[in-house]
């Protein structure tokens, strides 16, 4: 078998649902040993096209156009039997998240196992000893204790190498590769691509990966095809399209990146790209941020000063209830923020930067050391004083989805603080208030009576946002609340932030484990490895000259488009 050898052929693929159409006439060609990137943003109709190929769309879907398979089989001519004997076998799989697609109540191994099972003709014993074999080529620790563990005992890049292994089980001709590495921190991210591509040279495997992320596609694509509203706008050689895009989409997606190099004020969007196109506005390069990019706060008394702190959790107990073993998720870290500054704390998942920012809002209890906001000790005082300050502290989650609740409207999402807090202001000034943020946060006033599935990723990260701010806090932690978005909505965000920061003067802690999110935003970053801080410092001084290797080696991790 040879890479100039033609192994998937799609031509003129059109996906609708209930007369929408949402791929629309899609051609591309994959071959033998090369990866085909297909990028573009949630809703651009990349998924559903690879959900296709697979015969894994719901009965409501119509499809039309060819996908053959090795010169021969027509997939889409397939009815589910013949669909069944292609999958895992000629055609496998690597989805989004770990968590939801692995089945929680069946061990790691035995999921690979059934896998393997159900397609070739191989006893429990030969199927097992062939999957721990599998899971030490692909790197997982102790394969055959792995093998036993449920997927909430091992680690989220555990589980994604769990996730390949059973695609490659039956050594399939072809990978689909959809958002694989969107939920992993960049050091993870970084092994994962390695080992994909590893895999891929070994067993000669063609690679569609899909991804919103050009950074990450400069990392595994030979090729790439760009979607954009259901049909690619532009397709060729990956270096020609990373570094000479000649549609304003791609150039949008390339340019909403945070850069590297350099703090602009604004990040450009790619709505800003391709309304340029259209003549509707001039897209201008952002305004530089100071000579070193650094945006100074106002120095003069912290506005919140953390001591020695330590979070214990306790993992195991004795029979008569005492705690046997332990494990510290916080360890000795001090710091001060500072009033309208932002302050970035990075580092991989599990390092206790989470656990930090839920212990300085008290929302989970401390071992030891001292919380002081406005000069008032928080580790101290009671439950009744605490609801009295939480106004002047609110956090952002990360998944703004699971963080609304599906009953209530976004008027009553952001209204509830000020019905809990303010039970003196009447039901006008509240809905003119929530009005006005909504207006503030680029959410239209006539969707006040809407619900949180009636919108995108991006607008319920703005509702969460004004639901966070409604009070007009001192204090707001972010926690990973850009990272399951878009880059280009993740833009929007981040802009978003900033703005409001700069009119209404709010102090932000921003948690990522992304480093060149946290560089473009925070004033200064503070690096956490496994509870403890490693290193903190001026935003721009951090990034370009790390003291510490931690900082260097998740530095190395960022995908970068050379």
């Amino acid at each position: 078998m040879t890479q100039n050898e033609i192994i998937l052929e799609i031509k003129d693929l059109t996906v609708s649902f209930d007369e929408r159409t949402v791929v629309d006439n899609v051609s591309y060609t994959l071959w033998r040993g090369k990866t085909l990137g297909i990028v573009g943003e949630s809703g651009s109709g990349k998924s559903v096209s690879s959900l296709a190929i697979m015969g894994l769309l719901p009965k409501n879907a119509t499809v039309s156009g060819s996908a053959v398979l090795d010169g021969q089989t027509d997939l889409l001519a397939l009815d589910e039997a013949g669909f069944r004997a292609v999958r895992g076998s000629r055609i496998a799989m690597i989805f989004q998240e770990p968590m939801t697609s692995l089945n929680p109540v069946q061990k790691c191994g035995e999921q690979v196992v059934e896998m393997l099972r159900l397609h070739e003709n191989v006893d429990h014993k030969e199927a097992r000893r062939r999957t721990i074999e599998l899971f030490e080529e692909v790197l997982l620790p102790r394969p055959e204790k792995i093998f036993d563990s449920y997927p909430h005992e091992i680690s989220g890049g555990q589980k994604q190498r769990v996730m390949i292994a059973m695609a490659l089980i039956c050594n399939p001709d072809i990978i689909i590769a959809d958002e694989p590495t969107t939920a992993l921190d960049v050091t993870v991210q970084k092994t994962i691509l390695e080992l994909l591509r590893d895999m891929q040279r070994k067993h000669d495997i063609a690679v569609i990966f899909i991804t919103h992320d050009l950074g990450v596609i400069a990392q595994v694509a030979d090729e790439i095809a760009v979607m954009y509203h259901g049909k690619i706008v532009e397709q060729g050689d990956a270096n020609a399209i990373l570094h000479s895009p000649q549609h304003s989409y791609t150039q949008g997606l390339l340019a909403c990146r945070p850069p590297l190099h350099g703090r602009p004020r604004h990040l450009p969007t790619v709505e800003e790209f391709m309304k340029a196109e259209s003549g509707e506005v001039r897209c201008e390069d952002g305004e530089v941020r100071s000579e070193n990019g650094e945006r100074k706060a106002e120095r003069g008394e912290p506005l919140l000063s953390v001591r020695d702190l330590d979070v214990t959790y306790t993992l195991e107990k004795s029979f008569f209830g005492k705690p046997r073993k332990k494990l510290k998720a916080v360890d000795g870290i001090s710091f001060d923020v500072y009033r309208g500054e932002t302050l970035g704390l990075v580092g991989e998942s599990g390092c206790g930067k989470t656990t930090l920012g839920r212990a300085i809002l008290r929302l989970i209890d401390t071992a030891s050391g001292s919380i002081i906001f406005e000069g008032r000790r928080l580790d101290t005082i009671s439950e009744g004083e605490m609801r009295i300050l939480r106004p002047q502290m609110q956090i952002i989650f990360q998944d703004p989805y699971s963080s609304l609740n599906p009953r209530m409207t976004v008027g009553q999402t952001i209204m509830e603080p000020l019905v809990v807090q303010h039970r003196d202001i009447g039901r006008a000034e509240r809905k003119e208030r929530v009005l006005d943020l909504m207006e503030r946060v680029g959410l239209r006033p006539e969707w006040i009576d809407r619900y949180p599935h009636e919108f995108s990723g991006g607008q319920r990260q703005r509702i969460c946002i004004a639901r966070a701010l409604i009070l007009n806090p001192k204090l707001v932690i972010c926690d990973e609340s850009v990272s399951a978005l878009d880059v280009s909505v993740q833009a929007q965000v981040l802009n978003l932030l900033n703005e409001l920061k700069e009119h209404f003067g709010y102090t932000y802690i921003f948690i990522s484990h992304d480093l060149s999110v946290v560089h473009f935003i925070s004033d200064r970053i503070m690096v956490m490895q496994s509870g403890r801080m490693v290193e903190m410092g001026d935003s721009d001084i951090l990034f370009n000259n790390p003291e510490q290797e931690y900082t260097r080696k998740l530095l190395d991790a960022i995908p970068r488009i050379d």
